[in-house]
């Protein structure tokens, strides 16, 4: 299996499987002398860990990191960072009857198809357990760009969304509920909506938004490699994801011209921010902002139509302990794939000066 490093300077391998012994990585290209600080890291993590509250999977982690190489006295030596994180609460016999079926809309299907097998444990390395490798990696990048600000958000679950841009929403509210949405009472909704869907025996999908503050003016390449398409590229290798908008996004092709150009202030900064921060595939300076939509999770607690590993019709119904929703986990993942992101473009800018 290839592609398991993201990244250009700034890189993170990642290996390991949902119930394996354990999840791990290595980062490489980190620059020395910078002090990370290991608490925020694991600070990061527990935003991403199951078992968190009553309206996600009820697996139980600690989702303890383990740092073994690349850090001494708190400041990172140049070398490759490795770490690992255990696995502890696996429980493989919840998935012991998709042995040989599949489950709808699932990577199960296709995994099979193009290896000649599947760990079907978890998902083995479909499973959205990886991404806390990349939460990791991407919380020591967000210690080194300690001057840009990145705050992740969810702003719709189902059909409920928050009618407010981010520019008038206070992200010091998004840690005190547990849908982190941060407009209380849209969040009660989402949350008594995600119970509802949970004792239906159902999922539900949901959009966060992630806006970048204090980028430098400058990031990004003008053909190939635009830091939209490259910020996309990251959002839509995290597990289902199915969307990616920045700026204005789809609701600019209702406007003219006139009334999406971003007029340009003597100081540099733009009147209007219809740009997302990004021009020409280049960092303007402006807050960059973008939507990243989620899918419901694939497996439910409800029969539905299915076919064996021999391509005979079958039942399959979902068994164990899954997400009714996935965004409110998904937020810190959705900022450490933006730190990587930026943090490699600010690397790349410099390797040529």
């Amino acid at each position: 299996m290839s592609s398991n490093t993201f990244g250009n300077i700034f890189t993170l391998t990642t290996f390991g499987e949902s119930h394996g012994d354990s999840i791990g990585g290595i980062i490489d290209g980190c620059p020395s002398g910078k002090k990370i600080n290991i608490d925020l890291v694991q600070n990061d993590l527990n935003r991403r860990k199951p078992g968190q509250s009553k309206i996600v999977t009820q697996r139980k982690e600690d989702d303890k990191v383990e740092i073994l190489s690349g850090l001494f006295e708190g400041k990172t030596t140049g070398t490759p960072i490795g770490f690992v994180i255990k696995n502890k609460d696996h429980k493989s016999t919840d998935y012991s009857h998709i042995k040989e079926s599949y489950r709808p809309s699932h990577a199960d299907y296709v995994y099979e198809k193009k290896y000649g097998n599947r760990d079907y444990r978890g998902g083995g390395r479909s499973s959205a357990r990886e991404t806390a490798c990349r939460v990791v990696a991407g919380s020591i990048a967000k210690q080194i760009l300690s001057n840009i600000q990145i705050n992740a958000y969810v702003s719709k679950v189902g059909s409920i969304s928050i009618n407010k841009p981010h520019t008038e929403l206070d992200f010091n509210n998004i840690e005190k509920n547990n849908v982190r949405c941060p407009d209380s009472s849209t969040a009660k909704e989402m949350e008594e909506l995600i119970m509802k869907v949970r004792k239906d025996g159902d999922t539900v999908g949901g959009v966060i938004t992630c806006v970048i503050k204090n980028t430098p003016l400058g990031i990004g390449e003008p053909v190939f490699k635009k830091l939209h398409s490259e910020l996309g590229a990251a959002m839509l290798s995290i597990n289902a994801v199915k969307g990616f908008e920045y700026g204005s996004g789809f609701d600019g092709t209702k406007m003219r011209g006139s009334q999406h150009n971003d007029i340009i202030n003597p100081d540099g900064t733009t009147k209007t921010n219809n740009s997302g921060g990004i021009q020409g595939g280049i960092s303007n300076g402006m807050d960059i902002y973008f939507n990243v939509a989620f899918k419901p999770v694939a497996t439910i607690m409800k029969n539905q139509e299915s076919i064996d590993s021999e391509g005979k019709k079958t039942s399959i119904k979902g068994r164990g302990r899954h997400d009714p929703c996935v965004v409110p986990r998904a937020v810190p993942i959705v900022e450490a794939m933006a730190a990587l992101v930026i943090l490699d473009y600010i690397l790349i800018n410099k390797s040529r000066k």
